[in-house]
């Protein structure tokens, strides 16, 4: 199996905008898939999802700021992230959701500074 490759991390300020990009196996995306985050000390937690039709879903505290989206045909998954705030500083993962042990990559680390 391949691990998916994250990309699209980096330093922002408060207030700024990143988008993250995985490319990922055509295997992985026959499945619901997710972004998943991991701060320094916490557990790996979802952030969003997305259905196999394109239906969105999203934990709370980020549902009118990112946006999640996918393209099948070159096997692509986005996470369009405004309004970036400190508590958002992790390491960025994709995956199926619900996640598969086989496809945790290297992730891509996002930092927002005060």
């Amino acid at each position: 199996q391949v691990q998916p490759v994250e990309s699209g991390g980096g330093l922002v300020k408060t207030g700024g905008s990143l988008r993250l990009s995985c490319a990922a196996s055509g295997e992985m995306f026959k499945r619901d898939l997710g972004w998943y985050r991991q701060a320094p000390g916490m557990k790996r937690e979802l952030v969003a999802a997305i259905t196999s039709d394109g239906r969105p879903l999203y934990i709370y505290d980020v549902k009118d700021r990112f946006t999640i989206s996918r393209d099948d045909t070159n096997d692509v998954m986005h996470l369009q992230m405004n309004d970036l705030k400190p508590e958002d500083t992790a390491v960025y993962y994709c995956n199926s959701h619900p996640y598969d042990t086989r496809w945790w990559g290297q992730g891509t680390q996002v930092t927002v500074s005060s």
